[in-house]
């Protein structure tokens, strides 16, 4: 991929005091999204972890062994708060599917606004424009993941029976709400995922670290909402290699892109599923 017009030089160290603070934060999305409803002791304990890192961070901060690392933990913890305050699997009902939308819409837009108005920050940004023009390279890697949703998602899907997870799609009205769920979702997954909370991580860790600390959370928000089995061998490289291709090229156009192409697939697979292989040409079908 090529590099982002103005990429970010600094060298950030390897160990750092901030590893503890951020591990523990990202950590605590395995029980309030992965693990939600297993039992209420879980649930406690991953807001216990959730506070802990962000008392430890602050307590770092003061102490001079971070800099600024409680105010951005802060804004990511917002953000996984308000998401853990619902239910994230796969229900277009007409009330979950308004109410889903406002709590994602929320954990966006409550963190960016803080960051913005009340730290005078301008770290989280949706570039929606730029990027341009896409290399040979980026082309050819959106045909690649074109082609390997085609082959491997529907194997996938149908022989896990995680399709089972999305709610039974027959008339045109609930397979447009699975549609415009599948990419509103998507489409979230990057603004929040990638463009909040790996950003954030970036400022104080190497790509890698800050890479690594926004998969655990990505990866364990996508199992709750139904990417379950052995799904989290396709979603990890998935999150990494959305948050390289981005700190690579700073281009929001891109990564969605690649996403929203995979979703497309990702619909298609789940209508077929439960349609008794309505689509010939996937090679698997029910």
């Amino acid at each position: 991929m090529p590099a982002a017009a103005s990429p970010d030089t600094t060298v950030r160290p390897a160990l750092s005091w901030g590893l503890i603070p951020a591990t523990l934060l990202s950590s605590s999305a395995i029980l309030l999204f992965a693990l939600r409803g297993t039992s209420v002791a879980l649930s406690l304990t991953g807001y216990g972890m959730l506070a802990g890192g962000l008392l430890i961070a602050w307590l770092f901060d003061r102490s001079r062994r971070t800099d600024g690392l409680f105010r951005d933990l802060l804004l990511i913890a917002i953000g996984m708060v308000i998401v853990s305050t619902i239910s994230v699997k796969a229900d277009i009902s007409w009330g979950n599917f308004f109410l889903v939308g406002f709590v994602l819409a929320a954990a966006v837009t409550v963190p960016y606004l803080v960051s913005r108005f009340v730290f005078r920050d301008r770290l989280i940004r949706f570039p929606w424009r730029g990027g341009w023009p896409w290399s040979r390279v980026q082309w050819g890697y959106i045909a690649l993941v074109l082609v390997l949703g085609w082959l491997i998602l529907p194997f996938y899907f149908i022989t896990s029976g995680v399709y089972l997870n999305w709610p039974n799609t027959v008339t045109a009205d609930e397979i447009g709400r699975l549609f415009v769920g599948v990419n509103a979702v998507g489409t979230w997954d990057e603004l929040f995922f990638i463009l909040t909370v790996f950003v954030l991580f970036k400022r104080h860790f190497p790509v890698w670290q800050a890479n690594l600390l926004q998969m655990v959370i990505f990866v364990s928000f996508l199992w709750e909402l139904g990417y379950q089995a052995w799904g989290p061998l396709l979603m990890i490289p998935f999150a990494l290699l959305q948050g390289w291709i981005f700190s690579q090229t700073k281009s929001l156009p891109y990564v969605l892109t690649v996403h929203l192409l995979l979703d497309v697939v990702v619909f298609l697979v789940i209508v077929h599923a439960r349609n008794d292989g309505v689509f010939p040409f996937f090679l698997v079908s029910p």
